[in-house]
Formats: C-alpha cells, sequence, structure tokens
C-alpha cells in the first residue's frame, strides 16, 4: 500500500465547512479523481484516510492535513492535480508527497493562528495581550456536549505578537465575501504560536481569555485563519530571504517540508 501525505486549505466561504462535510466532499473527490484507495477490512469497509487535528468550523486555514492510502502506486503531484481539480474552488489541495515512516500526527507539536479583531484599535489589542502574557494562568469555559468544561488558555500560547492594525470590518450588508473591507474601521491583527495540547486551546478560548481577564472589547465575530502547523523551530532563519512565517522568533516546520525538502506552494 501507498502512503501519501496531503496539504489542503479551507478558504473564503468553504471556511464554514464542517469537518464532517468536507470528509464527505473529500472522498466524493477522491472517487471523481479516480485515485485507487485502500479499504478496510470488515463489513462496512472505509477508504484509509487519516486526518490531522481539523480546524473548527468557521475557521479558514491554509494548513490541514491528513493521510490516504493507494492500492496502486500513483505520482504524488499528479494526485495533487486530479484532487485539487475535484473539488470545490476554497477546498485546495497544496501539496502532496509520499509518507515516510512516521506518523503524520508526530510531526505536529503546535499551530500558528492569526485572528482579525475589526473594530479594535491597535493600541487597545497591544495593552490587553500585554496583561495576557503577563498572566500565569488564564482560565475559560468550554461548553461541550458533556457539559462545560474549563480550559487554561495561557498554558498552551507559546508566542503572541500585535501586527499593525489593518482598515477592516466584517462584511456589510450585501458583501459578496466574509471580511470585506470598510472605510475608517479599525482591526487589530493578532498572531499566535499555540502549542498542541489535551484538550486543544483554540484561538476563541485565547480571544474569551482577552475578553474576560485583559479586559479587551472583543467583536462578536472574528476571522480566524491557520497559518501554519508543524514541528517548533526557534533557530535563525538560514537565509535572508527566508519568509517562514514567525512569531517571537518562534517558526514552525511544515510536516511535508520535513519529508520532501522543498517547500510546498502557496
Amino acid at each position: 500500500m501507498q502512503r501519501l501525505w496531503v496539504r489542503y486549505a479551507k478558504r473564503g466561504r468553504l471556511r464554514f465547512t464542517s469537518h464532517r462535510d468536507f470528509a464527505r466532499a473529500f472522498e466524493r473527490a477522491l472517487r471523481r479523481a479516480g485515485v485507487p484507495m485502500a479499504y478496510s477490512a470488515g463489513f462496512s469497509p472505509h477508504p484509509k484516510i487519516s486526518y490531522v487535528g481539523a480546524a473548527p468550523t468557521g475557521v479558514a486555514s491554509e494548513a490541514e492535513y491528513l493521510e490516504i492510502g493507494l492500492a496502486e502506486r500513483r505520482d504524488p503531484d499528479e494526485v495533487r492535480r486530479d484532487l485539487d481539480a475535484a473539488l470545490p474552488p476554497g477546498l485546495d489541495v497544496i501539496a502532496v508527497v509520499e509518507a515516510d515512516q512516521r506518523g503524520l500526527a508526530d510531526r505536529v507539536e503546535a499551530s500558528y493562528w492569526r485572528i482579525e479583531l475589526p473594530g479594535v484599535a491597535e493600541t487597545d489589542a497591544r495593552a490587553a495581550l500585554d496583561r495576557f502574557l503577563a498572566l500565569a494562568s488564564a482560565p475559560v469555559e468550554r461548553a461541550t456536549k458533556d457539559g462545560h468544561r474549563t480550559i487554561d488558555a495561557r498554558a498552551a500560547v507559546l508566542a503572541a505578537e500585535v501586527l499593525a492594525a489593518q482598515v477592516r470590518s466584517p462584511a456589510p450588508p450585501g458583501a459578496s465575501q466574509p471580511g470585506e473591507t470598510a472605510p475608517n474601521v479599525p482591526c487589530a491583527i493578532l498572531d499566535l504560536v499555540v502549542r498542541l495540547t489535551t484538550p486543544a486551546v483554540r484561538p476563541d478560548d485565547v480571544v474569551t481569555a482577552l475578553r474576560q481577564a485583559a479586559a479587551l472589547s472583543t467583536p462578536d465575530t472574528t476571522l480566524v485563519t491557520r497559518l501554519a502547523q508543524g514541528r517548533l523551530d526557534d533557530s535563525p532563519p538560514a537565509t535572508d530571504a527566508d519568509e517562514t512565517p514567525a512569531v517571537g522568533g518562534i517558526r514552525l516546520i511544515d510536516p511535508l517540508v520535513a519529508n520532501a525538502g522543498a517547500v510546498p506552494p502557496n
């Protein structure tokens, strides 16, 4: 059986696709693309697909990962092109590489998130972030199917910074895309590197902590994008041209880059 690792993106309106909906769409795309999938044994065989840390519904992502098992060998780049053509625009296959002996999940230690806060001034966001980072812990409650659970939003945040504010707002009435700009509305941009923990700390947990513990007035709707996942790398850039996203000097090594030795296209 050939094993392939896949990196894909959820963009635009497709960020509202749930993990279950994506799984159905991906299986249909595999059939349309003629990918010779390997199947599990038993009375109800399923295609061999393993997902790694799917982003929450409503969150955009440039770095989602999964592994597929094939019954026959195929060229990974050919699989990438065929799958990308079979999926709707907004669910985009970025890279496909051969898997190695280590599991894909073993190559993911943290996520790099970008949170856009329409209506929040840069100075207010910086002050709240300083208060948040100074905390020993920031417990927040999260609703789950089993009731409410307390999560420490501070413990998993390895680095965070506020970028220069942009002029942006939630989509005005009649807008075609979420996040369309509107004049004279500030939008603080918050970048985070969050370690993978159990239970996972999500971007909305950090926003809740900024609201509750750091007294930041945040909008009801934020635009969240996962920019990267991978292993932690705090070493200096290899070259001045290295454009790998970094927060507080921390970079994430893409699981597929570590395996393939080349940066996947964006």
